[in-house]
C-alpha cells in the first residue's frame, strides 16, 4: 500500500463455454499477469470458470464438479502471489445452486459470495438455474474444513488493517 492506495485490476480472461479446464488455464494466466504488473486485487467476471451462457448445463454434476476442480487448482496456484482474487463459478450449497464469487488469497479460499439479485428478463433467465443468496451468512464445506458463504461477507487484511473488501455480483 502506498499513500493509502493499492493497485486493483479487473480482468477478462478468454474463456470457452463449459470448458472448465481451458478456462482454468486462462484464469491462471490472467492471475499471474496481474500479479506481475503489481496488482494486489483482481476481480474476474461472474461465472468465468464455466462461462455465463451454459444454460441447462448448470444443472449437470459434471460441469459443477469440473468448476470446483478448476477452482481448487486456481487457488493452489495463487500460493505465493500477494493477490486477492474474486473468480466466478456455480456452487451447489445446501441442495441449491448459487452463482458465486470465490474469494481467495495466497492459496487459501476465504469464502463464497452468492449473487443476491438474479435477473429474469430479456435474455437473462438466471432464476431458471440459480437461487438468490440466503438472507444470512452460512458455512460451506471446503477441503476438509469450511469457509463462510453469504452476501454479507467482509474480507479484512491483517497486513493492511485499513483494507476491507466486499463483493457483489452484477444486477
Amino acid at each position: 500500500m502506498q499513500h493509502g492506495y493499492i493497485k486493483a485490476a479487473a480482468g477478462t480472461p478468454e474463456i470457452r463455454v463449459a470448458d472448465c479446464i481451458y478456462n482454468r488455464d486462462s484464469i491462471i494466466k490472467t492471475m499471474k499477469a496481474a500479479s506481475g504488473q503489481g496488482a494486489k486485487v483482481l476481480v474476474l467476471p461472474e461465472l468465468c470458470i464455466t462461462g455465463y451462457t451454459c444454460g441447462d448445463l448448470f444443472l449437470q454434476p459434471t460441469l459443477l464438479d469440473g468448476a470446483l476442480d478448476a477452482l481448487r487448482q486456481i487457488v493452489r496456484v495463487s500460493t505465493g502471489l500477494k493477490l486477492l482474487m474474486a473468480v466466478g463459478l456455480p456452487v451447489l450449497h445446501g441442495g441449491k445452486l448459487y452463482n458465486c464469487a470465490a474469494i481467495f488469497y495466497e492459496g487459501r479460499l476465504l469464502g463464497f459470495v452468492p449473487k443476491s439479485n438474479l435477473p429474469n428478463y430479456s435474455e437473462f433467465y438466471e432464476q431458471r438455474h440459480f437461487v438468490p443468496a440466503p438472507p444470512q451468512n452460512e458455512i460451506h464445506p471446503w477441503e476438509g474444513g469450511s469457509v463462510p458463504f453469504g452476501s454479507k461477507l467482509l474480507f479484512r487484511c491483517e497486513e493492511l488493517p485499513d483494507f476491507c473488501f466486499a463483493a457483489e455480483i452484477c444486477e
